[in-house]
């Protein structure tokens, strides 16, 4: 039997890859993205990214592991589950932060802000059938660097914490990442 597994290692090396194992069985059309998105994901990851898998045949759900080398959260490793729906490529990938983290645009909870995981928005930026898994591993990996918007915030309290004073929200920071994501 022809794992997703088989058919990524096929498509990393060059081979055609036939999706549908039976014409009563057919794979989804998101499997058949997946097939190539997941190749092409992991040849372009940001060097403070790491993507595992826990089931090599299940490439719709998948972890992202992310370690700031610089900034406020550097120190720190931040764990991520995305779970791409049936309906990929029309609707985003679900994202949700597993480690609890001090930041203004990830609640304590996972909820992430992010403006291309968003179905709809109004300024053009939210997902669109165009964006690819490579996109949500780097818009992620951002939320650490240039994407950290303390003007459009989902955890309020982080975000007034920062304007308040910026001493006192890095000491914060560092805490959770001592007591939730030491590496």
């Amino acid at each position: 039997m022809i794992t997703l597994s088989k058919k990524l290692k096929q498509a990393k090396e060059g081979k055609p890859v036939e999706i549908a194992h039976s014409p009563d069985k057919r794979a989804s059309i998101r499997d058949k993205l997946l097939v190539k998105e997941v190749q092409e994901m992991e040849s372009n990851l940001p060097p403070t990214c790491k993507v595992t898998f826990d089931d090599p045949d299940k490439l719709h759900q998948f972890n992202i592991t992310i370690a700031p080398d610089e900034g406020f959260w550097h120190g720190g490793t931040f764990d991520f589950d995305v779970d791409v729906p049936e309906d990929y490529n029309i609707l985003p990938p679900r994202v949700q932060c597993n480690t609890r983290i001090w930041h203004p645009n990830i609640a304590e909870n996972g909820d992430i802000c992010l403006s291309l995981l968003r179905e709809t928005s109004l300024d053009a930026t939210g997902w669109s059938p165009t964006r690819t898994l490579k996109d949500v591993v780097w818009g992620l990996n951002a939320l650490f660097y240039e994407l950290c918007d303390f003007d459009d915030p989902l955890n309020l309290e982080a975000a007034e914490h920062w304007l308040r004073d910026k001493e006192s929200f890095q000491e914060k920071v560092t805490s959770y990442i001592e007591r939730y994501a030491k590496r």
